[in-house]
């Protein structure tokens, strides 16, 4: 049986882009992190920066932070209190330690969790994923802070941060 040449080239292109899709989702594992899916903690924290993904820090950590937003990294991001504890909720249950286990552990390891930074930029393994990259770039005016992800990973809000 022949398979007309454009059956053929169709067929081909529809595996290529399969296996680039399913590929990125499996090679992304440990710059993978599941993006915020909650639309209230994406609009709340994403108003201000890119909502960070809970599995990117523990329970406590989460905890914490949301346990004083009167001094969320110098400035106030007070939310009504019901909110703040649906917020809290979400991050807390998706955290590196709880329902994000299987993508945050990486950033964990060597990390107790009880006293975990609140800044993922503090985290051991996000220190030695970025030890290569040059002072000045964090002082470029597109990035001017380490918590712009964005600025570097292009996909950081899907969820993928490989470069």
């Amino acid at each position: 049986m022949k398979i007309p040449p454009r059956s053929l080239a169709l067929g081909l292109l529809a595996i290529a882009f399969s296996a680039l899709v399913l590929g990125r989702a499996q090679a992304g594992g440990s710059h993978y992190f599941p993006p915020v899916a909650e639309p209230v903690v994406k609009e709340e924290c994403g108003s201000c920066h890119i909502a960070f993904a809970p599995s990117m820090l523990p329970a406590s950590s989460w905890k914490r932070m949301m346990g004083d937003l009167r001094n969320h990294f110098g400035d106030d991001a007070t939310v009504d209190p019901a909110l703040a504890a649906r917020i809290t909720e979400y991050l807390v249950s998706h955290a590196a330690d709880t329902g994000g286990r299987r993508y945050g552990d990486k950033w964990l390891r060597g990390v107790s969790t009880a006293s975990a930074p609140l800044r993922i930029t503090e985290l051991p393994k996000w220190v030695k994923e970025h030890r290569k990259v040059p002072d000045r770039e964090w002082s470029h005016k597109d990035v001017r802070t380490k918590a712009n992800c964005a600025a570097c990973h292009t996909d950081a809000e899907r969820g993928y941060y490989d470069e």
